[in-house]
């Protein structure tokens, strides 16, 4: 088959684009090289959508930040994605950081950002009674939101799947050219043809450039740590709370969840090794110190785990969405990194408007569904609708995850429904199963019970993130699995 338009990344901003072809009468892949979608810089980041008044006036980060957040709570409608618009705050200390703020003001009515408002100290320790009581000023930007990026951009992919594009796991780009009317993408198995290609590969969209013959820019990795508290420390602030901005990013913020935890971090820092997401005793105690200044009554004995994401970064300060300069037909999008996330619905509508410049032809197809059936979540249903669910399917009675209460049922359903989990962190992204206080300590071997069974494999074949991430090694005497 040759396809319409392949997608080269399966993040959130690629699993956009690809839902948005769907509307048409195309045939479209996604290429993606992990063992599952939204595993760069999807997987970990501030999870924030972002007002857009720190972006530089003219710039696509400006544009596509204030238009995407206009657009995220229809987005998130349509995907059953859960969407809280809470309203961010730049917080100000000293006279310095006073002036910053109100630079951000007006470079946010610039962007257009809407409803911006500069708050004295009294009015903002009335919203936000948990804040230093240092604090002189804020700038309150009550458009801002957040999101589980990861949950978006599984949403999209499937809904993607639902309208017909298709989705090849583990294929990893080894060559990109063009003969006559499509390109060649191969990997080390298989060679896929498309009469367009965008090159939505993150942290490796560079890489997928040099593969074509280009070489006009660069992407370097930039690491963020974090700490995620337990869901007691989650409503210590209603708002995702910033300190002033830095060239190296927006900085340390302190937030709540759409899923009720609390999220501190991240650091910002330039590294060379693009799959180096460790975490540091000193980045965490940067984190750990600068969360504390903001919100004093931050109690670190709950943080349940921490983690590192690695961000996009381009050379010049500006995402990166363009055509080739050397092969028609070839879209690149790269450099997303933050507000990336923010942008994301405004991007893949972006791109669509590059595509027909290159020549592609659009024909609506009045079959697409924009909306996607979702998971069934147990922790969020009323009891009568739980026990009617148990009564059609009584593994929805089972509970595995005794911290998030998720069951046999709803592991079962994101094991089979597109895009399927194949992996224990597959799980965990689809269902929470492993991400409550004792962090899969307890419903680990059950879910890899339940996930060998359902995919037909040995328990020793399950892995936590895809290739040789075993978490089994063999077996004892009595024959039981061993770790």
């Amino acid at each position: 088959m040759i396809y319409d338009v392949a997608v080269i990344g399966a993040g959130v901003c690629g699993a956009l684009i690809a839902r948005n072809l769907s509307r048409f009468y195309l045939n479209v892949c996604v290429l993606e090289q992990e063992s599952d979608v939204a595993m760069g810089t999807t997987r970990a980041n501030s999870a924030i959508v972002h007002g857009g008044f720190d972006a530089k006036p003219g710039t696509l980060k400006a544009k596509l930040n204030v238009e995407g957040c206009g657009m995220m709570p229809e987005l998130c409608g349509e995907l059953h994605v859960p969407y809280r618009q809470n309203g961010s705050l730049v917080l100000a200390f000293d006279k310095e950081d006073v002036k910053h703020i109100h630079a951000l003001y007006e470079r946010g009515l610039v962007n257009g950002v809407k409803n911006l408002k500069l708050l004295n100290r009294e009015e903002l320790l009335k919203q936000e009674p948990n804040l230093s009581e240092k604090v002189l000023e804020a700038l309150y930007a009550p458009s801002a939101g957040i999101v589980c990026p990861y949950e978006l951009a599984l949403a999209a992919i499937g809904n993607a799947m639902d309208n017909g594009v298709h989705l090849k796991l583990c294929f990893k780009v080894t060559g990109l050219s063009k003969e006559k009317e499509y390109f060649c993408i191969s990997s080390e198995n298989e060679t896929v043809k498309a009469r367009y290609v965008v090159n939505a590969a993150g942290l490796f969209a560079d890489e997928i450039a040099k593969a074509a013959g280009e070489d006009g820019f660069f992407i370097a990795p930039r690491k963020g740590e974090y700490m995620l508290l337990d869901k007691a420390q989650g409503g210590l602030v209603n708002s995702t709370i910033f300190q002033c901005p830095s060239k190296m990013g927006k900085g340390i913020l302190v937030t709540p969840t759409v899923d009720g935890n609390l999220l501190i971090g991240p650091t910002s820092e330039n590294i060379l090794d693009k799959t180096d997401s460790s975490t540091t005793q000193q980045g965490l105690e940067k984190v750990a110190s600068t969360a504390l200044k903001s919100v004093p009554g931050i109690q670190l004995r709950t943080v349940i785990t921490s983690f590192a994401g690695l961000r996009a970064c381009a050379e010049k300060e500006d995402f990166i969405i363009e055509p080739s300069k050397k092969l028609k037909g070839l879209i690149h999008v790269a450099g997303i990194e933050s507000p990336g996330l923010s942008a994301s619905p405004a991007i893949a509508r972006y791109v669509m408007e590059l595509l027909k410049r290159e020549g592609i032809s659009l024909k609506a197809n009045p079959a697409f569904q924009a909306e996607r059936r979702p998971l069934h979540h147990c922790r969020q249903m009323s009891m009568e609708m739980r026990n009617q669910l148990i009564q059609k399917e009584p593994r929805f009675g089972r509970v595995i995850c005794r911290c998030e209460g998720i069951t046999e049922g709803e592991i079962i359903e994101a094991i089979h429904k597109n895009p399927g989990a194949t992996t224990l962190d597959g799980v965990k992204r689809r269902t929470r199963a492993g991400m409550g206080r004792c962090q899969g300590g307890f419903c680990t071997p059950s879910v890899i019970e339940i996930l060998a069974r359902e995919l037909g494999i040995s328990m020793e074949q399950v892995t936590k993130s895809g290739g040789g991430s075993r978490l089994l090694a063999g077996k004892c005497k009595a024959g039981e699995c061993v770790k």
